[in-house]
Formats: C-alpha cells, structure tokens, sequence
C-alpha cells in the first residue's frame, strides 16, 4: 500500500512490513526507529504516515473470543468481518460507520461513527498494544481508545456488544431546508440511526435506520420510489437494503454494501462536529457560504453523534452534529476553503479527514489534551510511533 483510497496521500515510509505473527512483529517494532500502523487506508488525512516503517496487520491471526456480550477481536479485523462474526454469536455493534471495509482498530483509533450513538471508540473496554520494546500492555484509560496511532501498535481489542436485532432503512426525499432546520432534534432523534444529506440548495435526503420493534416517527418528505446512492448519478446496487425492508443491523446500519467498492472513490472528505446544542447555527452558518460550498461538494451528510469519554474524540463530553462532506478531488481548491468554514464554526474535526484548524486552537477544544499528551510519554517515550501528523498537533518528544 503506497497511497491511501483515495489516492490523495501518498505514503512515505522506507518500507511497509506485514507481520503474520505476533513475533513477526514484535521483531518490526523493535528494529524500526520509527513506525506507524496503518489501516484499511481510508484516512483522507496523512495519519497513519511515517517516514520508517509502515505496518499492516491484514495477515496477523484472526481473535475472536466471546464472553457474554464482551468481545476481543484482532485489531485488523475489518467491520465487515467483525459484523459477521458477531451476528453469528447472536450480538451485534451499537453503530457502524458508513463503510463496513475499514479496520476496527482505526476505526476506533480515529473516533469513526454513525448516528445516534456514541462512536465505535465508545464500546472499547480495553485494547491491547505492543510498545516500542516489544511488550504488550492492556490500557482502559479513557485516553487509549481514539488515540491516533501514537501509543504503539494494537493488536486487540475488547468491545461490549449488544444482543442482534434487526433495522428497516427508508430513505425520505423533497425535505425542505426550512423544515429541517425547525424539527432538527424531532427528526435525529425519531429513529435509531438518521442521516440527512443537504445539497445546500435548500433541499435534504432523509436516509432513517429503524429498528425493529421501535415506535415509528413520521417523518417528513416524501419515501422515494426506489433504491436512492448518496451522491446523484452512482449506482445504488451498491448501497445497503432500503425501501423499509428488515434485515441484520449490519446489513442497514452502513449505508454501502461490503461486497463493492464504497463510495466514489475519487474524492476528498471532512468531517466537523459541533455541539448538538449549536446545531442550527453552525447550519445556517454553512448555508450562507452555500454558493462556495456547492461547486467543490459531492455530497453533505448530517449525523449526530452522542457524548463519550474518549479524550479525543471530537464528541468528547457533548452530543455533537456530525457535518460530512465528500469533496470533489480537487485538493488545492478545497484546501483552500476549509478555513472559511472553520472559522464559522468553530469545530473539532475528524482526525483521519481533511482539516486545517491550528494545533493551538485545535488543543483549547479538548479539555484533556494535555493528559493525552501524558499519556504519549509514558507510552512512547521516544516518540517511535510518532510522525508529522502527530508531532504537528501534540509536539515531539523533545518539545512534551
């Protein structure tokens, strides 16, 4: 893997190892004098970057060991495969992200989510992550989860799970702006996962995750007369189940199907969050730069996302708005705008999306930063699992 999905980033370790054991890797960790793990490669941001040694954990054996609803798993394993395995042992996710391809590890590591709840980092107990000298140590701080690579390699995880249970997906059209903007907290919170994609034209899609057995809300719009991608003009057929028919909750939950291609592929993404209680006003903040927005945006999907305790995660502390956009592969231009929009709204971003807010303003948004910081010098003393992106935003070794 020498470039990211996207094609965006481009990677530029010395070499890229692929540990099939624990011992294999072990011997990378301990070699390398600097490393850095990296994923399902669908960070839009240069996160999982190192100048020494990149590490995949695709070929490391499969863990998946099951007591009552708590669950260890290898941290490679996909969300696809995750999902799968649990169904089968009659549990289930509390959320899934929109894509099922990306690994749990980075999905947790970056605070990845969907709506409604609490993101994936919020179902950690524990991970389990090989320092710089070899040795493993379980960490339940809740500074370990969304931890961006920086405290070694995971190579497990412990998640609580939930008994199965099923979701009917109905996508909703013709929602006016107005509308949603008036009935914001009515509509996010009137069924189990709901997403609004904006076109900043005054119009949203409605795509509403029911679960089974739950009171019905009526929702506004019009239900749409067949199967509906987020970005006009894509295949559908890649997309998950919709028109209210019941299935697996990981069957509905993500919006693209683990069986194709997710997405576009030819794109860019940021993500901000907000406070669920500035909701409106950061939307009707974007929706001023709307003749800006709409030229470089290939779609724009609105989720909530509950509070955690996850020192970086961008819903640490307070529910949050989720605004996802999907740019247009035009990095210069979008670049280009991403201050304009930070600066009206003051977020906290995706850490694997594009942002530029300042590190200073950026740390002034979490209140444990600096315990974060800690937490990276006690771990990584001499900072082997740093790299540009991390040493940008939390310093080097030399400068905590």
């Amino acid at each position: 893997m020498r470039t990211n999905w996207a094609g965006n980033v481009t990677f530029t370790a010395a070499e890229v190892a692929t540990p099939a054991t624990e011992d294999d890797l072990r011997l990378v960790v301990r070699d390398a004098t600097a490393v850095h793990v990296v994923g399902s490669g669908h960070s839009f941001s240069p996160i999982a970057d190192t100048a020494g040694t990149l590490v995949s954990l695709a070929a490391m054996p499969q863990i998946f060991e099951v007591s009552g609803t708590t669950v260890r798993v290898s941290a490679g394993t996909t969300l696809a495969t995750l999902s799968v395995l649990l169904e089968s042992a009659g549990l289930a996710l509390h959320t899934l992200p929109s894509l099922p391809h990306i690994t749990i590890a980075g999905a947790i590591a970056t605070a990845t989510h969907g709506s409604g709840s609490q993101s994936l980092a919020g179902a950690v107990r524990c991970v389990e992550v090989m320092r710089a000298d070899g040795s493993l140590v379980e960490l339940t701080s809740a500074g370990a989860p969304v931890s961006l690579g920086g405290l070694g390699v995971v190579v497990s995880v412990t998640l609580d799970a939930v008994p199965t249970f099923q979701v009917a997906q109905t996508v909703y059209e013709d929602v006016a702006w107005t509308t949603l903007l008036g009935s914001l907290e009515q509509i996010f919170d009137g069924a189990y996962s709901v997403s609004a994609f904006v076109d900043w034209q005054g119009g949203a899609t409605l795509w509403v995750k029911h679960r089974v057995g739950d009171p019905p809300f009526p929702f506004p719009g019009r239900e749409a007369d067949g199967p509906r991608h987020p970005v006009v003009g894509q295949p559908p057929s890649r997309c998950t189940v919709q028109g209210g028919v019941p299935g697996p909750w990981h069957e509905r939950l993500p919006h693209f199907r683990a069986e194709f291609t997710p997405s576009v592929g030819e794109e860019l993404q940021t993500e901000y969050f907000v406070p669920r209680t500035r909701a409106v006003t950061a939307l009707r903040a974007l929706a001023e730069m709307s003749t800006v927005i709409s030229p470089l945006v290939q779609a724009c999907e609105i989720r909530t996302v509950a509070a955690e305790p996850q020192w970086l995660s961008p819903a640490y502390d307070r529910d949050s708005l989720a605004i996802h956009f999907t740019w247009v592969p035009n990095s210069p231009a979008v670049l280009a705008l991403l201050p304009r929009l930070e600066e009206a709204i003051a977020p906290r971003p995706h850490w694997g999306k594009l942002f530029t807010v300042p590190p200073t303003l950026l740390a002034a948004r979490y209140p444990q930063w600096e315990a974060f910081r800690a937490l990276l010098r006690e771990h990584d003393p001499k900072g082997v699992f740093r790299n540009d992106f991390l040493t940008r935003y939390l310093g080097s070794t030399a400068s905590s």
